[in-house]
């Protein structure tokens, strides 16, 4: 079967990063090696400049963003703890069925979808949660909600409160500031602006989470504990075997994270911001009508309605079969009425921006 080399356009993955492709190919280490334990603690130093966090626990999972979001719930709800969950979109709902399957008390504060949370809606929805949570960049809307401003108000009105970030689409892509947003764990995945394959979560959690976690969680895989005394080491300094880690993605997520730090992570959000910008004005000055909240659109991501009349599936063939370029479909109620665009990672590019518009001239 020949290789089929296509432009990955849609709502993840994204093709990596040239230096993270090539770091596959690098001979193999072990996961006790001591020069790859020197490689995974200098990735995880990477991810607390990526993440804007001194946290000490800061590392890639093994597993996409999912099993960062699985984590995250996994080791800190207790059974009838109120986690309060914004949904906005199919990934906040994810987290209520997440949330709910550890036990918690789902309080679910709807949005429409392609609209950001409200914050102050959240607060309200209960006087005294354990856990707040909601989406930085919901991927199936390509809506950017202010992390900064729910975090803000929860911390001033319960510092006991933990507060979980998805930022599956928003790393890499655009700032995120753990700390000084108040945020107590955040997740991600390697696959979209971080520029690498799938199969990683860059995952952050507080001094304040950790003290805070639930000691034996129902999961043996997930256990943070377990997973940290392997990354970083336990009490007595010494590395704990937990599993074996995935070496060559690893290494991968080196070279990419090296990539974006050399490019500098200004210059980065800037180069996503401006070719976000660059579609999204080419797609509207074609007629076509964006699906997000204006000044609430992401740049990396930019959701699109399908022009009346227009089959969504078959242009979505023809992009793909007639000039190898994929783009995504809607999710849930909006999948053949709406069209998910990437420009993520090495995607973010303003060659990327015209390929496309050019192609949908085309196929329309």
């Amino acid at each position: 079967m020949p290789l089929l080399d296509r432009v990955l356009l849609g709502p993840g993955p994204s093709n990596p990063y040239p230096e993270a492709t090539l770091a596959l190919g690098a001979p193999l280490l072990g996961h006790l090696d001591p020069e790859f334990l020197r490689l995974l603690d200098e990735t995880c130093a990477r991810l607390r400049t990526v993440w804007g966090t001194a946290n000490r626990r800061t590392l890639p999972l093994s597993g996409t963003g999912s099993i960062g979001m699985e984590a995250a719930f996994a080791n800190t709800v207790r059974k009838g703890d109120v986690a309060v969950i914004a949904v906005n979109g199919l990934f906040g709902e994810r987290m209520c069925d997440v949330a709910g399957r550890y036990g918690a008390e789902v309080v679910r504060v709807d949005h429409e979808w392609g609209q950001p949370v409200d914050p102050q809606r959240v607060l309200d929805a209960h006087p005294r949660p354990a856990i707040v949570a909601a989406v930085h960049a919901e991927t199936s809307t390509g809506v950017r909600s202010d992390i900064a401003a729910l975090g803000a108000a929860v911390r001033a009105r319960d510092e006991g409160v933990l507060v979980i970030a998805d930022c599956v689409t928003s790393l890499a892509g655009s700032p995120v500031l753990v700390d000084d947003w108040g945020v107590d764990l955040a997740y991600s995945g390697t696959q979209k602006c971080v520029g690498v394959s799938p199969g990683l979560a860059p995952f952050t959690v507080s001094e304040r989470a950790w003290a805070r976690r639930v000691p034996h969680p129902p999961t043996w895989y997930l256990d943070l504990g377990l997973i940290g005394d392997y990354v970083s080491g336990g009490a007595g300094g010494g590395r704990t075997y937990h599993h074996t880690a995935p070496v060559a993605m690893i290494a991968s997520l080196h070279a990419g994270l090296g990539r974006v730090l050399e490019e500098g992570l200004p210059e980065v959000f800037e180069r996503h911001r401006r070719v976000g910008t660059a579609l999204q004005n080419g797609l509207e000055e074609m007629g076509l009508k964006l699906f997000a909240a204006e000044g609430h659109r992401l740049s990396q991501l930019t959701s699109v309605w399908v022009p009346d009349g227009v089959d969504s599936a078959a242009v979505r063939k023809r992009l793909l079969e007639e000039l190898g370029i994929e783009i995504g479909a809607g999710a849930k109620e909006f999948a053949a009425t709406v069209w998910r665009i990437g420009l993520m990672g090495h995607n973010a590019r303003p060659e990327r921006v015209e390929l496309l518009l050019g192609a949908l001239r085309k196929v329309l």
